[in-house]
């Protein structure tokens, strides 16, 4: 059983994570570092993956800046997608030893699926897509990279996210009314502390990791 590395940022600014998964990104290629999970909050973000155009974006960039929005256009899979307070970000910079790559993704809704399942809630893969639903809402992203079999970027699940953002983008190719967060599924707040707790042991049990 391989160990985990975990690294809880609390909130911190998108970019200052961003240049530590690059830097934790080299070091695990080269064999420096040890597989790690990133758990983070990010303040208001939009993030724009490898198949997104500016029309994802739904208003202006004078309108982003006035609302201090940053944008960053990124090296994952995916779209535009919206990260803020009260959302689970987690980024795994780790060693895919199976070298599958849809294997990868599968198992990482299969960690969202699982904690979900923890907290009273029905998770769902939707045919065709990325990701895990509830009902008919998305509640959880997933866009990744991988360089030389280490992956980085990762997932997001609103916990207790403001989802008016998401008005703000077509998320992942998708209208933003069809966002849902635990908050909403569960009619009140949930303790981040409480999740990110299981979505770890979530984690190591579906990808065989102790930490």
């Amino acid at each position: 059983m391989r160990r985990l590395k975990v690294i809880d940022l609390g909130l911190r600014e998108y970019g200052q994570v961003w240049d530590l998964q690059k830097d934790l990104l080299k070091k695990r290629i080269s064999g420096e570092a040890m597989d790690t999970l990133i758990l983070v909050e990010h303040p208001p973000v939009i993030t724009l993956g490898r198949g997104a155009s500016e029309e994802d974006i739904l208003v202006s960039p004078e309108y982003l800046a006035r609302r201090k929005i940053p944008l960053f256009r990124v090296e994952r899979g995916g779209k535009a997608t919206f990260h803020g307070p009260g959302q689970l970000v987690a980024y795994p910079i780790i060693a895919l030893l199976k070298k599958d790559v849809h294997r990868y993704l599968r198992d990482l809704e299969e960690t969202l699926i699982r904690l979900l399942a923890r907290l009273g809630v029905e998770g769902r893969r939707k045919r065709g897509y990325t990701g895990v639903w509830v009902g008919e809402k998305k509640i959880a992203s997933i866009g990744i990279g991988v360089k030389r079999w280490v992956s980085f970027h990762g997932l997001a699940l609103n916990v207790n996210t403001d989802l008016s953002y998401f008005s703000l983008i077509f998320p992942c190719g998708m209208d933003g009314r069809q966002i849902t967060s635990l908050k909403e599924v569960l009619s009140s707040p949930v303790q981040m502390a409480e999740v990110k707790e299981l979505f770890v042991s979530s984690f190591c049990e579906v990808f065989d990791f102790q930490r």
